[in-house]
């Protein structure tokens, strides 16, 4: 599957056809965009469905709010109305006492409602937030090798962090300062139109005008905000990538180089803000105008409504003390407005990335992989990586008896490690079969498939952490004998319990606290403790001294017996004790043997070693 990022810079012939596509779609382009966009609505919607009780209490605490509000001017109205007729009343005082009262216990209804609207409210937008974020995580670790090939981690984290918190203001205050916004503009225009129809109607005449101003500027709003997701992405790759990899930064001077690169990201960063809060500038003084507007229009109209006896100084006042009304509810639409373009187009990024179909899955009714004994076969087997246009295997076939040792040899770049990632399915075949013991790996389960082959890559990585629990990432359950036991047949217990604290020392990110022999090693235990019927050593010894090598080879030597073993390696000294050697070459299987055998004949595998020493 290709997929392309909206960041990715695309040829100008490209975007001018993209551009013309968005003026003029065609039938099945409008229908598809219709079909995407309603999928995508009940899929916003569906985040609420576990917190939908308290979605309800939030909703009934805004009506309450609203119903509050508008309360409140109908509470002074009354007194101002009957003021005279009060006065004059034996019980005048206690009519108004109690109606204060009323009016202070509609101001707690109103401060209790508003306390769980702010703070309940902002839970649910945080846990469904929450959500969100978990299952973009899982996501991510569905999609395969191609997709991670192609994408930046930087991207990828921003779409998981920064735009997952945009989303959880949107869950929010979406529904709750809608819901707020629209009863108050109700509640206050009916009773605008009760007092004065004339005034009322004239009010009401000028919210459309407010609603095309604000809906223009909200679309340019959101396609500001969209650039300046993808720009803050841009920084977190730069971020990301720089100190990832600092010590090659200090060890060539390059910090100035660095910092100017990510001045660049920065610049476009604060250049895309600054289209963005142009935008909201207007949206602001439009909507804060709209407010003045109807404030000065009410005083003017109903001044000169009163000069006509059409309206009462009482009347007047509760006119503007609904106009007050009026300007809350234009705030929270001005902020939903706002909540909607940072939220909703981090919405999409997130969708780009869960609508994306993982292209290697279980297929239906895959059953666990049976017990192994490690037989790999592969038979007419293509494989190209997808946009380079070329194809590392076409028709390769090999045999791989359970429990032999085989080691892949050949120059750089004929597939080596690429053999041994499709054997656990890291990637797919593109043609023929691969399977395990006469089972397709792809008719077993994924699980039961990398449950059953271990795989030391040459790209040593280690998680943040102490010793122990990186050694127990390869079998979450292993007591601490077993790690032990892992650490002594890798060669590591020894550097291990010289460690500070010994297996609960923290090595740092990516065990940066370690030597490059020493983390090698780590991931070797790790895989030991696997305990796998098959194992994959890709460059496994590269990083280590003689001493430890020696020690390592002879650990892999007592575990490969039993299980079947395929070794990726340089070295003659890794290689040469192999029950067979294979030497790959770009049309494929060039030769193989033993290495005495190989050696005789005088061909691939002499000559490699031969020219460099190496195999």
């Amino acid at each position: 599957m290709h997929f392309q990022f909206p960041w990715t810079e695309a040829p100008a012939d490209a975007r001018h056809s993209h551009f013309l596509s968005k003026l003029f779609p065609t039938k099945r382009e409008h229908s598809s965009a219709t079909t995407l966009r309603r999928a995508r609505a009940l899929k916003f919607v569906s985040y609420y469905r576990p917190h939908m009780p308290l979605l309800l209490a939030d909703l009934g605490c805004a009506v309450l709010v609203a119903a509050s509000a508008v309360a409140l001017p109908l509470c002074a109205s009354y007194i101002t109305g009957h003021l005279a007729e009060l006065s004059g009343a034996e019980n005048g005082l206690q009519h108004i006492l109690a109606i204060g009262g009323l009016m202070l216990g509609v101001f707690a209804v109103q401060a209790v409602a508003t306390f769980f609207v702010d703070y309940q409210g902002h839970m649910m937008g945080s846990h469904i937030e929450a959500d969100l974020r978990r299952e973009l995580f899982a996501h991510c670790h569905k999609l395969p090798f191609a997709f991670h090939d192609r994408n930046k981690v930087g991207q990828l984290m921003s779409r998981i962090t920064n735009d997952t918190f945009a989303l959880g203001e949107l869950f929010h205050h979406g529904p709750e300062d809608l819901a707020i916004g629209l009863l108050k503009i109700t509640g206050a225009l009916a009773v605008l139109f009760l007092i004065d129809p004339v005034v009322a109607g004239m009010i009401a005449a000028m919210i459309p005008l407010a609603v095309i101003y604000a809906l223009y500027f909200n679309r340019q709003i959101g396609l500001a905000w969209l650039r300046n997701k993808a720009r803050i992405g841009a920084i977190n790759e730069r971020v990301e990538d720089s100190l990832a990899g600092i010590r090659v930064v200090q060890s060539f001077g390059n910090e100035l180089l660095e910092l100017q690169q990510f001045d660049d990201e920065n610049q476009r960063f604060v250049e895309s803000r600054r289209e963005g809060y142009r935008n909201e500038a207007w949206f602001s003084v439009g909507m804060e105008g709209f407010a003045q507007i109807v404030t000065i229009c009410v005083i003017v109209a109903g001044a000169l409504r009163i000069l006509t006896a059409g309206l009462s100084t009482a009347e007047l006042l509760t006119f503007l003390l609904c106009v007050g009304v009026l300007v809350d509810p234009v705030k929270r639409l001005a902020n939903v407005v706002r909540v909607w373009q940072e939220g909703y187009t981090g919405f999409v990024r997130a969708m780009e990335i869960l609508e994306l179909v993982p292209e290697i899955t279980d297929r239906p009714g895959a059953q666990a992989l049976r017990p192994v004994a490690g037989t790999i076969t592969l038979q007419d087997v293509s494989f190209g990586y997808q946009g380079d246009g070329q194809r590392v295997f076409s028709g390769l076939t090999l045999e791989i008896q359970a429990g032999e040792f085989v080691a892949l040899v050949g120059p750089s770049g004929v597939g080596k490690s690429t053999l041994c990632a499709l054997i656990p399915r890291f990637y797919e075949v593109t043609g023929g079969q691969i399977s395990i013991d006469g089972q397709d790996t792809r008719e077993v389960s994924l699980a039961s498939l990398r449950r059953s082959v271990g795989v030391v890559a040459q790209d040593v990585y280690l998680f943040s952490g102490s010793v122990a629990e990186n050694l127990r990432y390869g079998r979450p359950d292993a007591d601490h004998a077993a790690i032990i036991a892992a650490a002594k047949a890798a060669n590591a217990h020894e550097f291990i319990s010289a460690l500070p604290q010994g297996y609960d020392t923290d090595i740092g990110q990516r065990g940066v606290k370690l030597s490059g022999g020493q983390k090698q090693r780590l991931t070797i235990a790790r895989a030991f403790l696997k305990d796998p019927a098959i194992l994959i050593f890709d460059e496994a010894t590269s990083a280590l001294d003689n001493d430890s090598e020696s020690a390592v080879q002879q650990a892999l030597l007592t575990l490969a017996r039993g299980r079947t073993t395929i070794v990726i390696a340089h070295r003659l000294s890794t290689v040469r004790h192999a029950d067979r050697i294979i030497v790959l070459t770009a049309d494929g299987i060039g030769e193989q043997g033993t290495h005495e055998a190989l050696m005789a004949a005088g061909g691939l595998y002499a000559r490699l070693h031969r020219v460099s020493g190496r195999i």
